[in-house]
């Protein structure tokens, strides 16, 4: 099934077009990850996705309506977004940053309601922010400020969460817990989950569809297995990958690669388009 698709996308910044002619679709109750190199224009989809950015022309739609055409709360109530670099939170606590989350549920004078604060706590709580609640969120670490956002995403309680990196400033324990919480969410709760991430092994361990960008065009969209490829990660990276599995998952693994460079290199490059699995028996 699927609720978020894109026709003939195309958004720029000026002059200047960052995605052109982009056509996905984005599975229901799935982890879809977007990778590719910096600038090829990963973020600048979410951001379209999400509506934080206009689009020039071609449509998004979701629900079989244009998101363009949605109401901010009807809108806000089915999609949520951590933004790769989150406005300050300067001057507040840890609880009310959270409950921010719940604007789109609030009414009136925006008081909290009861299950508005239930569904803080329960943010708190999977997030492991809860013994920060009432601490003051200038004096977190990087990555406890992460995980505090990452809380406030989900006290919006949506049906889709978009992530733009958001296991930046995280050890690789706390990558590893967030990952896993968003793949529980998924699992356990439906939650249509959308991310952007520079770890191309993290992908393919999470996702069950991975779209690889390449200066604004997808250069290949599919399952792990389809996209975690020696061939296609040489045209979205310019690199020459030896590619295993993993032994605990069985997911494809980037053991090792190196640059290449230009086009002749490229081409002279042996096993070019070969996506063999290296140290796998065929």
């Amino acid at each position: 099934m699927v609720r978020l698709y894109t026709n003939d996308l195309k958004i720029g910044y000026g002059e200047r077009v960052i995605v052109k002619d982009l056509s996905v679709e984005i599975p229901d109750k799935k982890i879809t990850t977007i990778i590719g190199a910096n600038g090829c224009g990963k973020s600048t989809l979410l951001k379209a996705l999400t509506r934080i950015i206009p689009y020039e022309s071609g449509s998004i739609i979701l629900d079989g309506r244009s998101i363009s055409t949605e109401d901010t709360k009807a809108l806000a109530k089915k999609m949520a977004i951590l933004p790769q670099t989150p406005e300050s939170a300067s001057g507040l606590t840890v609880g009310e940053l959270v409950s921010y989350g719940r604007y789109p549920y609030q009414k009136g004078f925006g008081r909290l309601t009861t299950a508005d604060i239930e569904v803080i706590d329960w943010a708190l709580e999977v997030t492991g922010t809860a013994a920060f609640k009432y601490h003051s969120v200038d004096a977190l670490s990087g990555g406890q400020r992460q995980r505090v956002w990452i809380a406030m995403t989900l006290a919006q309680e949506t049906e889709i969460i978009f992530l733009d990196e958001p296991t930046t400033y995280l050890d690789m324990a706390h990558q590893l817990e967030v990952l896993e919480l968003l793949q529980q969410l998924n699992k356990e709760q439906g939650r249509t989950i959308v991310m952007v991430l520079h770890d191309i092994n993290q992908a393919a361990r999470f996702a069950d569809r991975i779209i690889a960008l390449k200066e604004g065009h997808i250069v290949k969209t599919g399952s792990c297995e389809e996209v975690i490829r020696r061939d296609v990660l040489k045209k979205v990276f310019q690199i020459d990958a030896d590619i295993g599995r993993d032994p605990r998952t069985n997911k494809p693994l980037c053991l090792t690669y190196h640059l290449l460079q230009g086009e002749d290199t490229l081409a002279e490059t042996t096993h070019a388009d070969t996506p063999a699995l290296v140290g796998v028996d065929s």
